[in-house]
């Protein structure tokens, strides 16, 4: 994988005053108020054989609703920002848009969609080049793929090459939060997709680590989201927070060319952007150590290794990241919306006529416990 880095001087304050972003002008008062006094150094990667040098930390704004947040990580150097169609019913590219502004061309966007027919994914694309007021997408990707089948959909593959081919999308590929190191190893047959963004923690298996570095040698660009395994807050953890430390673990791992961690306030944003360029170290492990314990019976690997256990095809894995949502982003709405896509078969419905459930999780994931307080949330 290549790797390049270099040193920037950034303003350390910026104007109390509104800045004007696309169409329209906004002041944010928390913007005059949150300022990263200090900034490292920015570390750009390299996404793959797609070229693009993306600054090692970017912009997840799945859940950023002031885009003036996204704006001060666009000052600060930060130069991809990802989102979704479905974000926010589809509001959330609007809001990338407006902290956008006139710096389109400098920034690296990806979006994402449902993979669903020809006929809906063209309209999809439509709608997320008006509401990110661009006549291109830098990177397109087809939302959370599962199995390794889906990799060879020809409809889907047809769709992706025709948007590139009309100049609409510059490179393609897929999310995954499912069965990812399978699908990571299946890609390197296909050799169709650009880009992977996949689960990516300090408890992810070796094997999934593995699979990572194997499709970055092939030159697949890979962004890791989910970093901070979960955000989760806990008495046990004392006055240590261990985000810091859980996105340096995965910032370290060099066959990563992005991390896409959540980001909704300026202090996130700085407590995030001060890792960039930081070796983990001993008080770092320390730290996970601990946090380790005090999540392992409620973070979901997403491994995919409990699939198929449960005999009314319940959708373990996808309920349980719902309800990390709930419990470690404490984002009941983001929840509740990802809860409502799985069908009558995939969700608790089943649940609430079962005697015992029988699935078990190989990584101590406390499976039956999560269920019965996702009942209570959704069901």
């Amino acid at each position: 994988m290549k790797q390049d880095v270099s040193r920037r001087t950034f303003i350390q304050t910026t104007t109390a005053a509104g800045i004007v972003l696309g169409t329209g002008s906004f002041t944010s008062q928390a913007r005059a108020q949150e300022q990263v006094q200090k900034a490292p150094a920015l570390l750009y990667r390299t996404l793959g054989r797609t070229g693009l040098k993306m600054t090692l930390l970017g912009f997840g704004a799945m859940r950023t609703s002031d885009p003036a947040v996204i704006r001060k990580a666009i000052d600060l150097g930060v130069n991809n920002i990802d989102t979704a169609r479905r974000y926010m019913d589809g509001q959330n590219e609007e809001i990338v848009a407006k902290a956008v502004g006139d710096q389109r061309k400098e920034l690296i966007i990806t979006t994402k969609i449902p993979p669903t027919t020809p006929e809906q994914m063209t309209a999809d694309v439509e709608a997320s080049l008006k509401a990110l007021n661009s006549d291109y997408i830098d990177i397109l990707l087809l939302h959370s793929l599962k199995r390794e089948s889906d990799l060879k959909n020809e409809d889907w593959l047809n769709f992706l090459q025709k948007v590139k081919k009309e100049g609409k999308v510059r490179f393609v590929g897929f999310s995954t939060h499912n069965n990812m190191d399978a699908l990571l190893t299946a890609n390197l047959q296909e050799k169709f997709f650009d880009v992977i963004l996949t689960v990516y923690n300090f408890k992810s298996s070796e094997t999934l680590r593995s699979a990572i570095a194997t499709a970055a040698q092939a030159d697949i660009g890979i962004i890791a989201m989910k970093t901070q395994a979960g955000g989760y807050e806990d008495a046990a953890m004392g006055e240590l927070s261990p985000h810091q430390s859980a996105l340096k673990w995965v910032m370290n791992d060099a066959h990563v060319a992005c991390t896409i961690p959540s980001i909704v306030t300026f202090d996130q944003l700085e407590e995030n952007f001060k890792v960039m360029g930081s070796k983990i170290g001993w008080m770092d492990r320390k730290t996970l150590h601990r946090y380790g314990a005090v999540i392992d019976g409620r973070l979901c690997r997403m491994c995919g290794q409990c699939s198929g256990q449960c005999q009314a095809g319940v959708a373990i894995s996808d309920i349980q990241r719902c309800l990390m949502y709930a419990e470690g982003y404490r984002d009941l709405q983001l929840a509740q919306s990802n809860y409502a896509e799985l069908s009558a078969q995939q969700n608790l419905r089943a649940c609430a006529t079962c005697s015992h459930c029988t699935v078990t999780c190989p990584n101590g994931v406390q499976v039956a416990a999560n269920l019965q307080r996702a009942q209570q949330l959704f069901a």
